[in-house]
């Protein structure tokens, strides 16, 4: 048939050959686990992931072959990245914040044949070391070990070649409900979550751009910035593990950063460092906040405070990640700011590549007028159609929808927000209490550091609420003020029967609140009778 297009298969090798061959002297600048800022550019990270590949095949590695990473943001991941996928194994991400007893079960259940490793990491896996038995080699990313092995290497090994639809990453999900299971992405889902995070109304990613991404490699593709940013010839900034808010300030005024992306507790402390110092970020322009409710209290204080464009996103392993960005459309962006900042404080509307829909518990479709409440699902070319292994079955409904496990509204200018885990909404009388909002409103409290709302077990109502809250260092505050201060803002049945003060708030392995841990932990609470 005459007229049709180009056979060009959406390979990932294809965006870092891009990068080499229009933005080659763009730099990539990472702070090394060792502290020194070490310098490179697209350029040379073509040609050294060149080299890993051509290792890699010396060393027996396959198309098809996971080999994992346990490594921070860095320049050397990078180039494993790359130099995995544009050979066409697979490159499992490891988080490092996981248990080691996760760990030895993700590594074994993909079957890893090498792992490159920050040195850092390298007693994390050396405990466990005989439970590994696909694991044929540990590389440690440092001067001594992995440099030797690029150093030998030509850089003739040949990219892709291979179809579009190969397996290109693995991540596992963070197993707070079971085991951890596996999300297989694709060159072609991860090349068209690329394009679709440099639309101008998600990240916007240029090549005016310098890009800082703190949220890491491990978590869900760091949100496809390690992609987006060579594909637009952006600079590239890694932060290595210094993410405390001096650190990442330094960063970010040295570099000249414009853009960044990280999740809320890395944004509290550059927020508290700058309100300490008296600080003032000079060339950053806009940030997204995603990997957990973005309280609003902190959009604010970005955007009076250092005028910032503060962008709410959300997402989740299954979706590559990119689900929903708080981007405003025309009609949205019209209004006074206090009026945007109803529909932008939710967590966004979706890209073209992403469906959404809003069912009751029978599976029918909820209208989208920002009151009706419902399980969010999920379908598009970078969303999971099945789990690594055939892991938990068959996952998606009857019109090949994903069930995010949330319950959610969406308004009628298609913003949606996210009220609840389904695992974690509360059911007072029968009806829906969104612990998300409440803990949003302690949070703006200027005396609590974190916070979060469970169900706690009622006699009368099934369910009633409770706050558990951390203080910041030096503050104080009591269950009356902390309730008073949510007067006015909540319907009234809503109000916690109880606050209740604690030394920690569990996090999990992507920064989220460990809910599952908090309930554990307050198995023996009785709601006080008064």
């Amino acid at each position: 048939m005459l007229g049709l297009m180009q056979d060009w298969p959406l390979t990932l090798d294809r965006i870092l050959d891009h990068a080499r061959t229009w933005h080659g002297a763009v730099e990539v600048v990472s702070r090394a686990i060792e502290g020194p800022i070490l310098r490179s550019t697209y350029a040379q990270v073509h040609d050294r992931a060149k080299r890993l590949s051509r290792a890699l095949l010396d060393l027996g590695v396959e198309p098809g072959d996971r080999i994992a990473t346990l490594a921070l943001n860095g320049g050397r991941h990078l180039e494993v990245w790359y130099g995995v996928m544009g050979m066409g194994a697979v490159c499992h991400t490891l988080n490092p914040r996981m248990s080691v007893d996760q760990l030895c079960y993700i590594i074994n259940h993909a079957g890893d044949r090498i792992i490159f490793c920050d040195a850092i990491f390298l007693p994390l896996l050396a405990a466990r070391r005989e439970q590994m038995p696909s694991v044929e080699r540990i590389v440690a990313l440092n001067d001594e070990d992995y440099e030797p092995l690029i150093a030998q290497a030509s850089p003739d090994a040949v990219w892709g070649g291979f179809d579009e639809n190969t397996a290109a990453g693995l991540c596992y999900t963070s197993g707070t409900t079971g085991e951890p299971k596996g999300v297989l992405y694709s060159h072609r889902s991860n090349f068209l979550h690329t394009i679709a995070t440099m639309s101008a109304d998600v990240m916007g990613v240029s090549s005016r751009d310098v890009v800082l991404p703190v949220v890491p490699m491990f978590h869900a593709n760091a949100w496809g910035l390690a992609f987006s940013a060579p594909a637009a010839g952006a600079k590239l900034v890694m932060p290595g593990a210094k993410l405390d808010g001096a650190s990442i300030y330094e960063l970010l005024e040295s570099e000249k950063v414009t853009l960044s992306a990280a999740v809320p507790t890395v944004f509290q402390m550059l927020l508290a460092y700058l309100r300490e110092t008296g600080q003032r970020l000079t060339t950053l322009k806009r940030v997204v906040i995603g990997g957990a409710a973005l309280p609003p209290a902190l959009m604010r204080a970005f955007e009076d405070e250092q005028g910032l464009l503060v962008v709410h996103a959300w997402g989740m392993t299954e979706t590559s990640p990119l689900g929903v960005v708080s981007m405003p459309e025309s009609r949205v962006a019209a209004m006074p700011r206090e009026a945007q900042r109803v529909h932008l404080e939710k967590q966004g509307r979706p890209p073209l590549g992403i469906e959404l829909r809003l069912t009751n518990e029978a599976g029918e479709d909820l209208p989208h007028d920002g009151r009706a409440v419902g399980h969010l699902m999920v379908r598009g070319p970078f969303v999971a159609a099945s789990y690594f292994r055939g892991e938990g079955g068959d996952i998606l409904d009857e019109r090949g929808f994903f069930d995010t496990g949330d319950i959610a509204a969406i308004d009628p200018y298609g913003f949606m927000e996210i009220t609840d885990r389904a695992k974690d909404v509360i059911k007072s009388g029968g009806e829906w209490i969104s612990s998300i909002e409440i803990e949003n409103l302690v949070m703006a409290h200027p005396a609590v550091e974190i916070a979060a709302v469970i169900g706690a077990a009622h006699p009368k109502w099934d369910e009633r609420p409770v706050v558990v809250a951390k203080l910041k260092p030096g503050a104080s505050a009591d269950r009356a003020e902390i309730l008073a201060f949510l007067e006015g803002k909540i319907p009234k049945w809503w109000t916690p029967d109880d606050v209740v003060f604690v030394d920690d708030v569990p996090l999990g392995p992507t920064g989220k609140v460990e809910k599952k841990i908090i309930r554990q932990r307050m198995a023996g609470y009785v709601l006080p009778t008064v």
